[in-house]
């Protein structure tokens, strides 16, 4: 079996640890993105300005790739049925949620939180992809797949 070295997320995990090490740097900020998000509708939270720069850089980044003409993967052939817009706003209210109970994001707790050896990240992290792992298990041999 030949193996292939997957370039794309290797440069955009490369891209992600650099802007989170450069934030904590320069601005001395966590990159968990759903503290940036929610300090944009905190009364009490004076620094806006970087948020909101952080915010439309990261939309437009994502946004820059489709103009690209790199397209996005098309998953729906993946879990049969495809994706419903029910299924998407649902999918993106329980990320919220679990985001609100675990005091962060996977993005915070996996890249920042780790990188900076918090245990509360390391049991959160560990405890995402046990949970995924388990979501996987049911889907492919319990479910059907």
């Amino acid at each position: 079996m030949a193996y292939h070295i997957p370039w794309e997320a290797l440069i955009g995990g490369l891209m992600l640890g650099i802007s989170a090490v450069t934030l904590l740097l320069i601005n001395g900020k966590i990159a968990g993105i759903s503290g940036i998000f929610a300090g944009l509708f905190s009364s009490d939270t004076p620094d806006k300005n970087w948020r909101i720069v952080f915010i439309v850089s990261m939309v437009f980044a994502g946004s820059s790739v489709a103009f690209l003409n790199v397209g996005f993967p098309d998953y729906s052939q993946h879990s049969g049925t495809g994706t419903t817009p029910f299924i998407a706003i649902a999918a993106g209210l329980l990320v919220g949620i679990g985001t609100k109970l675990a005091n962060g994001c996977t993005s915070g707790h996996g890249i920042c939180g780790i990188g900076r050896f918090s245990t509360r990240s390391m049991i959160a992290t560990c405890t995402f992809m046990a949970s995924a792992a388990l979501t996987v298990f049911l889907r492919l041999h319990v479910i059907g797949g």
